[in-house]
């Protein structure tokens, strides 16, 4: 069997990283304040930084620092500068798409790993091994290849050059995720990481002899999304992954909450180990994962290009909303003497109410809401205000990064 791929979870801010390092994660990437590909996410201070891989390092996970704009002239002093600072961070590896952002990684901080980004269109193994001979240790494959072509590019390239590969997220209706359509309808570029996603709009057709005729593109009364992608889901494929020699699963999201990051990397870290202590293990606890990774928010699940091009069915045609089952209260930050436990509050939630506690090791505990007190010590009965540090307790000793969440049903939210 070949060797245990690599987890890679993406972080969004400090507390999201340490989710991922908590609940699975091998590996995570994230983005500092400037030249990287998620403009809207919180991103990282270089102190933040520094937080995060003292975190990640102390727990045996790695971090890798994304600068994958593909830069203009006036970008390159900045990139310079960033670099001379990343240098003395000291994460694991740059992710790099651009040439010459990956010349000046290689003067400025040789020391750290590069790797290629996926949006540098990496779809064949000469460009693996081109990409190597330059200098880099590892290649993202291109979204758009399949299993198969995945497998004849390991097959033919050295050993020691690793593959890269999403294997759960979201999916960009552009190539690699070059996208043109939100600099030309807003303005901000896609790639310079401000992309405003107008793949998840509505459209409509005109024909040139009759400006000013709307036609809807329909595929029912309600219209339809011509560009929105169901997301990436390969966790039922572990074994051929692996069979076709991905060294690293990537997970998309550095915009995703807390809650979306502790449900996939515990699921996907379940089913990588489980995979490896035992093929059988792993196939009889196949719909457990598949169920797990549907508790966080979704557009409903598609697995893209790895077994041939997306047909009709990888659209949703009628919405541009996710599947939202859980919601996300929050994640225990300190634990008192009496069990309960102290959160910030990310949704509204009451006493009496029936809700999970997801624990790092697998575990789902059902329990209900005991009391709840606010930051002076007096007793509340519900916690109406996002970001209300609130002390709750649930009739059970609770631990450092429970996180805390409740069933919704199938609902739908707007993106």
């Amino acid at each position: 069997m070949r060797k245990k791929p690599e987890l890679l979870m993406p972080a969004g801010s400090l507390e999201v990283l340490k989710i991922a390092v908590i609940y699975g994660a091998d590996a995570v990437y994230l983005g500092g304040e400037m030249f990287s590909l998620r403009a809207k996410s919180h991103n990282f201070t270089l102190e933040e930084m520094k937080q995060g891989i003292a975190f990640a390092h102390n727990r045996g996970c790695k971090v890798y620092v994304t600068a994958n704009i593909t830069a203009h002239n006036r970008d390159l002093k900045g990139i310079y500068d960033y670099f001379l600072e990343l240098k003395e961070v000291k994460p694991d590896a740059l992710i790099i798409s651009d040439p010459g952002v990956f010349q000046i990684a290689k003067k400025i901080c040789p020391e750290i790993e590069i790797h290629i980004s996926t949006q540098a269109n990496n779809v064949n193994y000469e460009t693996f091994c081109f990409w190597q001979d330059m200098g880099a240790s590892r290649v993202v494959a291109a979204r758009e290849l399949s299993m198969e072509e995945i497998k004849e590019i390991h097959e033919n390239i050295p050993e020691k050059m690793e593959i890269e590969a999403f294997v759960h997220g979201a999916m960009c209706i552009s190539y690699s995720g070059r996208c043109l359509l939100s600099n030309y309808f807003t303005g901000r570029d896609a790639n310079l990481g401000a992309c405003t996603h107008p793949c998840r709009w509505k459209y409509y057709i005109m024909e040139e002899n009759r400006p000013g005729e709307y036609l809807p593109v329909e595929e029912n009364e309600r219209g339809t999304y011509i560009f929105n992608s169901k997301d990436l889901c390969m966790i039922a494929h572990i074994p051929e992954m692996v069979d076709a020699g991905i060294d690293s699963m990537k997970v998309e999201g550095r915009m995703k909450t807390g809650l979306y990051i502790a449900t996939v990397a515990r699921a996907y870290r379940q089913a990588i180990d489980d995979f490896f202590d035992s093929p059988q293990k792993y196939q009889e606890n196949l719909s457990y994962y598949q169920e797990e990774v549907k508790k966080c928010t979704n557009r409903k699940f598609t697995t893209g290009f790895f077994y041939g091009s997306p047909g009709q069915e990888a659209q949703i045609y009628d919405s541009n909303t996710y599947v939202t089952e859980y919601t996300y209260l929050g994640i225990i930050e300190e634990v008192l003497e009496d069990g309960s436990g102290m959160i910030t509050q990310r949704n509204k939630f009451s006493i009496g109410e029936e809700i999970e506690i997801m624990k790092p090791d697998g575990r789902n505990i059902t329990a209900t809401v005991l009391s709840l007190k606010n930051e002076k010590g007096e007793s509340i009965l519900s916690c109406p205000h996002p970001k209300q540090r609130i002390f709750v307790n649930l009739g059970i000793v609770l631990e450092e990064f429970d996180l805390l969440r409740r069933k919704e049903g199938n609902l739908e939210e707007k993106e």
